[in-house]
């Protein structure tokens, strides 16, 4: 599958621009459904990012069509058809479904989202749309967020419908609105972040007019759902680009408003006075960090490269010496992202492994050149916990000077303590390190029953673990009997 910077080479050309698309590749259960609709008496299209990512090249199993049957007769054609329907969004004229089928030799599974023509009428002070349905596909194109998501495929003949010159933009790569820009984001603002996406996504640039709009009505993202806003944000981080939307965010002042954290970086120096400002340097860490994934995407890597260090602003301080200090910004910085992701209603996993990782960034460069004792290799794992291969990457991913000689030897003592965690795992199973005596052994050496006791000795038992590695059993009791005797 051809990417996105590939892709604009297959794209017809304008003058193509009106001729209808039967050699356009669509998976054939698409032509299935359609037949169905047709035989029910209502028309059926494929629509929307479908049809782009089709004329891309990259058409996945999550398809998109619209109709001129409303969702009870489409719940009546789809019903015994898929494998699966539901009914969430039916408020808003769409219906659900999973649908498996053969694509040539493969088979996939297909999850497919049917919406009524729409022509949507918007509380300007809030995002939910007071739906009405609508007649005519060319009135529910008009609607859409941009040119090259309001293109439709007419099926099952494959008539290509694009009123407003989407299949040009695409072969332009930009990123224009079917209206003015204004009217488009004063309905719904959240459309300026999708700006931001679809421009890291598809490595598209952004219409002046429209990047105007967003600069001018950039405050009105406020009436928009954290939660909204939050999956845009997601999607942004995720896509191929990251830079290139986060950038734009910035730029437009929208980040203000999402993400303030992140254009408060733009006034801060780096510490080692290598980088443009902070903000820069926390580009190019997020991109050497994307660049150190090994499974695809990590959401929770890429939010800690991006977080990492927005605690400078809060503790840059002027030095005697001329030079800059941020003392403590990772833990600053961590409480500042915990407020931040809670604010934007990540859930607490997520949002207790992202600022762990920012609070944890900076441990490394207390390593030197390996002067760390055992035990500060087992407390770094321990600290660490699962977490660990992400610190890996993130710390790897924050050495973003230009020395050759110093990024070779950061580069280097990193090495030499990953060796050294190998090491002491293969001995000590670090990984689940744990007291020499559990908790019921303890009461019984002890003579005591549960409670706040054991806890302490168990505490006890494990800074024992940590600092002097394994012990043997008798040593362990031995430890115990003497701690205990000390507590009077």
């Amino acid at each position: 599958m051809p990417n996105a910077n590939e892709a604009h080479l297959s794209v017809p050309s304008q003058e193509q621009h009106s001729v209808p698309s039967k050699s356009l590749r669509v998976a054939p259960v698409a032509d299935e459904l359609a037949r169905l609709f047709q035989e029910a008496g209502f028309s059926l299209a494929l629509v929307g990012g479908s049809v782009r990512d089709a004329l891309l090249g990259r058409l996945g199993n999550d398809l998109d069509f619209t109709t001129d049957a409303r969702p009870e007769d489409v719940l009546k054609i789809v019903r015994p058809w898929a494998d699966a329907v539901w009914e969430v969004g039916i408020a808003f004229g769409t219906v659900g479904a999973q649908k498996a089928a053969r694509d040539g030799d493969t088979e996939r599974s297909f999850q497919i989202e049917v919406t009524t023509y729409r022509s949507e009428a918007y509380d300007r002070t809030s995002r939910k749309p007071e739906v009405s349905y609508g007649d005519s596909i060319e009135e529910d194109l008009v609607r859409r967020d941009f040119t090259v998501n309001a293109m439709a495929l007419a099926l099952p003949q494959k008539t290509f419908i694009d009123p407003h010159d989407g299949r040009a933009d695409i072969a332009a790569r930009v990123l224009r609105t079917p209206g003015t820009p204004e009217a488009s984001f004063s309905d719904d603002p959240l459309r300026m972040m999708r700006a931001a996406r679809f421009a890291a996504q598809l490595d598209f640039e952004v219409a002046p007019e429209v990047v105007t709009a967003m600069k001018e009505m950039a405050g009105r993202i406020e009436i928009v759902s954290a939660e909204r806003v939050r999956e845009e944000l997601n999607k942004l981080i995720l896509s191929a680009h990251p830079r290139k939307g986060l950038k734009l965010l910035v730029d437009t002042g929208l980040a203000d408003h999402v993400l303030p954290e992140l254009p408060a970086l733009r006034l801060e120096s780096d510490e080692h006075h290598r980088h443009k400002d902070v903000y820069e340097h926390t580009l190019i860490v997020l991109e050497q960090a994307i660049a150190l994934e090994e499974d695809g995407p990590d959401l929770t890597l890429r939010l800690a490269a991006l977080l990492h260090d927005i605690g400078k602003p809060r503790t840059r301080r002027f030095e005697k010496d001329g030079r800059v200090s941020f003392h403590h910004h990772e833990v600053v910085g961590a409480k500042m992202t915990k407020k931040r992701m809670t604010a934007l209603k990540y859930s607490n996993e997520l949002v207790k492994d992202v600022s762990r990782l920012v609070e944890l960034h900076l441990r490394f460069h207390g390593y030197g050149t390996g002067e760390w004792t055992d035990s500060a290799v087992r407390r770094y794992v321990r600290d660490a916990g699962p977490l660990l291969d992400r610190l890996h990457k993130l710390t790897r991913s924050d050495c973003t000077t230009r020395n050759k000689r110093k990024a070779t030897a950061l580069s280097r003592a990193y090495d030499g303590l990953e060796e050294r965690i190998a090491q002491l795992q293969e001995q000590e199973e670090l990984d689940s390190i744990r007291p020499d005596l559990d908790g019921n052994q303890i009461m019984k050496i002890l003579g005591v029953g549960p409670g706040p006791i054991v806890g302490r000795a168990y505490k006890q038992m494990l800074e024992l673990r940590l600092e002097n590695g394994p012990m043997e059993h008798d040593a362990a009791v031995a430890a115990l009997k003497e701690w205990w005797a000390e507590q009077g």
